[in-house]
C-alpha cells in the first residue's frame, strides 16, 4: 500500500459570503471572499467552474480540513456532497468570487442554500476547472444554452475578441429571466421564452432553422444533457462541424440530481460520441 503521507493534497479553498442579489425570480448571484481565497485564481476560460463542498448532516470532519484524507478514511455517503458551478467573475485584486445560482424553490442542494445565504457564512470548494474560450482564429462563434449555461455564455461574450461575429441563444424559462449582458457589438443575442415547452425543446429547433454564416465556427453548446445531444449530433453529422471547435456538454439531466448524473455522464458521453461514429462511417 502507497504511503498516505505520498498523497498530493488536493486544493480547498474556504470562501465567506459577502453579498447576495436576486438577478431575476430564479437566478441568485453569491460574491464570495475571504482570506480563504488566497490561492484561488481563474481567468484562462470562460467556463470556469467550482465544486462547492456540502457536509452531510451529522458528520463532523477533522481539522484541518482534508478531502483526499476524508475519502480515505470516511464512507462514501458521509463524504461532502458536491455541487458544480460556473465562475461568473474572479476580481483578483479584490479576491472576490461571483457564482449564479438557478433557483426553483426548495428543490435541490445549492439552490436553497445560495437563496439562503446570508453574508458571512462559509463554503468550502475545489478547483477551477475549465476548458473552453473563445478562440480569435474562428470566423464566429455560436453559444447555445439554457439557464445553467447562462453565466458560462455571458461570460464568454464579455471575453469575445474584438470584431468577432456572434450568435447567442439563450433558453429561459420566460421574459423575466432574461437578464441585462454586457454585449460586443457583433454579437446578436436571442432569447428564448419555452414557457411550459420541455428544456431544451426551442433551443433544438432554432438551431436547426439557422442560416449558418460563412466560415470556420467555434460552438458553445451546454445545458440539460438531452438537448445537448441532440444540438451534437445536428452539428457534427448535418452541420460538419469539426470535434475540436466544439465545446458541448451536459451540465444537468432531468430526472438526475447531480450525483447520479456525474456517475453515468462519463458512458452517457462515450455512447453518444460511439452513436455519432457509426452514423458518419
Amino acid at each position: 500500500m502507497a504511503d498516505r503521507t505520498a498523497r498530493k493534497k488536493i486544493q480547498v479553498h474556504q470562501a465567506r459570503v459577502v453579498r447576495t442579489e436576486r438577478l431575476t425570480p430564479h437566478m441568485v448571484r453569491l460574491v464570495l471572499g475571504g482570506p480563504g481565497l488566497e490561492h484561488f485564481s481563474a481567468g484562462e476560460f470562460t467556463d470556469h467552474y467550482v465544486k462547492l463542498l456540502f457536509p452531510v448532516p451529522g458528520v463532523e470532519y477533522p481539522e484541518p480540513f482534508d478531502i483526499g484524507r476524508i475519502r480515505e478514511d470516511f464512507p462514501r455517503d458521509q463524504w461532502p456532497v458536491t455541487r458544480t458551478y460556473t465562475v461568473r467573475s474572479w476580481a483578483p485584486v479584490a479576491r472576490e468570487l461571483t457564482l449564479d445560482f438557478v433557483v426553483h424553490g426548495d428543490e435541490g442542494l445549492a439552490g436553497p442554500w445560495a437563496r439562503n445565504a446570508q453574508p458571512g457564512q462559509e463554503i468550502r470548494f475545489l478547483g477551477p476547472g475549465g476548458a473552453y474560450s473563445p478562440s480569435p482564429e474562428s470566423d464566429w462563434h455560436l453559444l447555445a444554452g439554457d439557464e445553467s449555461a447562462l453565466p458560462a455564455i455571458a461570460t464568454a461574450l464579455e471575453a469575445m475578441p474584438s470584431g468577432t461575429s456572434v450568435r447567442a441563444l439563450i433558453e429561459v424559462e420566460g421574459p423575466q429571466e432574461e437578464q441585462k449582458l454586457s454585449v460586443p457589438d457583433t454579437a446578436d443575442v436571442t432569447w428564448l421564452h419555452r414557457g411550459k415547452a420541455r428544456v431544451g425543446e426551442l433551443l433544438v429547433k432554432t438551431v436547426r432553422a439557422m442560416d449558418f454564416p460563412e466560415g470556420r465556427v467555434q460552438a458553445f453548446v451546454h445545458g440539460e444533457a438531452g438537448f445537448v445531444k441532440e444540438l451534437r449530433r445536428h452539428l457534427r453529422l448535418e452541420r460538419g462541424v469539426e470535434r475540436e471547435q466544439l465545446s458541448i456538454s451536459g451540465y444537468w439531466r432531468l430526472g438526475h440530481d447531480e450525483d447520479g448524473w456525474q456517475s453515468s455522464k462519463k458512458e452517457w458521453n462515450a455512447q453518444v460520441e460511439a452513436e455519432q461514429e457509426n452514423r458518419q462511417a
